[in-house]
């Protein structure tokens, strides 16, 4: 890569959603990502039985709105600047498979193991994607400073969370954020709890966290320990002394409602146990993606039902398809796929533990025909997975592709 030009030129602003770019994207889209299978079984009532094979699918699965126009923008940028280097900051969505073909396109990921967006020597003939989490503040001035042609795909969920932390941040409020310090979208939030050299964040990421934090605000303690507690999820030169008086919470989009709530009404009660019953100094908003909810309503529906075992597909790495996966632990036996590949037999599946953090492999996991086998999977996951995951339960039973369809 070249050096960067100094002062560089603002780019011309391109039109990327035109009718004829987006049906050359949609038939490509169709082409990798449509199902035949999973349209039959919505027909069905989201439920298709064959040979004493049920497989019931929940009403709410899959790719949501945000993801689908993050896929369309990326696809129709490599096809609008078919002459240039178009690259992304890290993984347009959290699954393996829609990355893959978002590299195979020729759009290069310029962010490194290390989390950091790796943009010096872009030039203002360069193409970035920003991804459907967003990106850090630092980063997204980087990318300006360049030059550079900026395609966001940034999820409107996303940046209503931004808009809440920023207004913390004007007024001197610290924001408590409910999330994984490590993920790329909450990551971008805390960058925007501090706009303008005001504001503070902390990140928690469970109940315990929660309560421990509420136990500071009630009572103070040992601010070394805090602050080693909260090392790497917490703004620069936080002090819990001082940046806990006041706080708004916020959250990481793809938590689960009811666990946000919850740190929600302990930091509220906390708060209000040292301030004499005021709430002046407490702030919250409803921050949890509709699709997310959607996705986790449709499963607890589906979950009261007669099942013999559920499979969750998607990213190991996706927030929402891991709180499936949670969802459906508590309740009957789940497995945690990436794809249809990782059922490898009757006898033998690999699939992600989320407590271990790795794949393991259970034996003996498939019960005997008849049977009811549930599926659902994240916002992330593309029907043409879903299919495959279908598809081969049914031939792990000995039941073809042509007869699911017949």
């Amino acid at each position: 890569m070249s050096e960067t030009t100094a002062n560089p030129p603002t780019p011309k602003r391109v039109n990327l959603r035109t009718p004829d770019v987006m049906a050359a994207v949609q038939a490509q889209v169709e082409t990798h990502y449509r199902s035949e299978v999973v349209e039959r079984v919505r027909a069905n009532g989201g439920v298709l039985s064959v040979g004493g094979v049920t497989v019931k699918l929940a009403k709410q699965f899959g790719f949501c709105y945000g993801v689908e126009r993050a896929i369309d923008l990326a696809y129709a940028a490599r096809k609008v600047f078919a002459d240039k280097r178009v690259f992304i900051l890290g993984e347009i969505i959290h699954n393996p498979e829609v990355n893959r073909q978002i590299a195979d396109m020729g759009i290069v990921n310029i962010v490194g193991h290390d989390r950091t967006a790796h943009v010096d020597g872009l030039t203002p003939d360069d193409v970035v994607i920003v991804p459907a989490f967003g990106t850090d503040v630092g980063t997204l001035a980087r990318l300006k400073e360049s030059g550079v042609q900026i395609v966001d795909t940034t999820c409107g969920d996303v940046m209503s969370v931004w808009k809440r932390v920023k207004q913390n941040a004007t007024e001197d409020m610290t924001s408590i954020i409910h999330g994984k310090a490590s993920h790329e979208e909450t990551r971008a939030t805390a960058s925007r709890a501090v706009i303008g050299g005001k504001g503070h964040y902390l990140i928690v990421l469970s109940l315990a966290d929660t309560d421990f934090v509420c136990d500071y605000i009630r009572n103070g303690g040992d601010r070394a320990a805090f602050l080693a507690r909260f090392d790497g999820a917490m703004s620069d030169a936080f002090d819990p002394d001082q940046h806990l008086k006041r706080v708004g919470v916020a959250n990481q989009t793809t938590m689960m409602r009811g666990e946000t709530e919850e740190v929600q009404r302990r930091i509220l009660a906390a708060i209000k146990d040292r301030d004499a019953g005021a709430t002046t100094n407490f702030r919250f908003f409803d921050t949890i993606c509709g699709a997310t909810q959607e996705r986790q309503d449709a499963l607890n529906d589906m979950l009261v039902e007669k099942m013999s075992l559920l499979l969750v597909v998607g990213g190991y790495n996706s927030s929402n398809t891991s709180h499936l996966a949670e969802m459906g632990e508590a309740v009957l036996p789940t497995y945690f796929i990436r794809n249809a590949g990782k059922m490898e037999s009757g006898q033998r599946i690999v699939h992600f533990d989320q407590h271990k953090k790795e794949e393991v492999v259970s034996a003996d996991w498939l019960p005997a025909a008849p049977v009811v086998i549930g599926v659902t999977a994240g916002a992330s996951c593309p029907n043409n997975l879903i299919e495959e995951t279908i598809v081969r339960v049914f031939d792990l039973y000995g039941i073809a592709r042509e007869q699911v369809l017949a």
